[in-house]
């Protein structure tokens, strides 16, 4: 959990040097609420190919890839 936090203070520190800091709070919020939607999608039993799950999520494939890498990275999927 710890690490988790640092990880997430981190990329807020580099984020914020290059996004309106109003912008940057929607986006984590937005990647967030994507997050959640893909592990339940995942754990209802859908595939976690990305291709499957892209429209789904409203995202495409490359980016549905990198979403589900980073969920199984931080042990969420």
């Amino acid at each position: 959990m710890c690490q988790s936090l640092v990880a997430k203070v981190t990329r807020r520190q580099q984020l914020t040097s290059l996004a309106d800091p109003d912008l940057l709070v929607l986006f984590e919020d937005w990647l967030e609420e994507l997050e959640e939607e893909a592990i339940s999608l995942v754990k209802e039993g859908r595939s976690q190919d990305p291709t499957s799950l892209a429209q789904e999520l409203g995202l495409s494939p490359a980016g549905t890839a990198f979403l589900l890498t980073k969920l199984k990275k931080n042990g969420r999927l």
